[in-house]
């Protein structure tokens, strides 16, 4: 299934269905910081997610009960092709390189990152 770029409303109703794995518009809304959307807001965002087709739903009588059509883990390795082709021509080299200078990096968190690429290493 091909992923859509999702708005910023788009993704924040989508972490609370990744949380709450099915839920009514009332439920999502229940779930969102003040001040809340209203309720038709909501709604809509929701309609428009699946028609996106990240979004699948239950009906029971006029009342939807949504769901996720894809993973959490789906959406973010997505969102990480996009920002490599858009921002640093698909290199994960130089990708790691601007949050290594950008972040300034302390000892203890280069030695994590270390340890993680050695793991890899040694799984391949």
């Amino acid at each position: 299934m091909e992923v859509r770029n999702l708005t910023r409303a788009e993704e924040e109703v989508m972490r609370i269905l990744w949380q709450l794995k099915k839920a009514f518009v009332k439920d999502i809304l229940a779930e969102m910081p003040e001040p809340k959307p209203a309720y038709n807001t909501v709604s809509t965002i929701v309609r428009i997610l699946e028609k996106k087709e990240v979004v699948g739903y239950n009906a029971y009588g006029k009342t939807h009960e949504y769901y996720p059509l894809i993973s959490e883990e789906e959406y973010k390795r997505h969102e990480m092709k996009q920002l490599m082709a858009n921002y640093f021509d698909n290199s994960l080299p130089n990708l790691v390189s601007f949050f290594v200078k950008d972040n300034n990096l302390d000892t203890k968190e280069l030695d994590e990152i270390m340890k993680l690429i050695n793991q890899h290493k040694n799984d391949q």
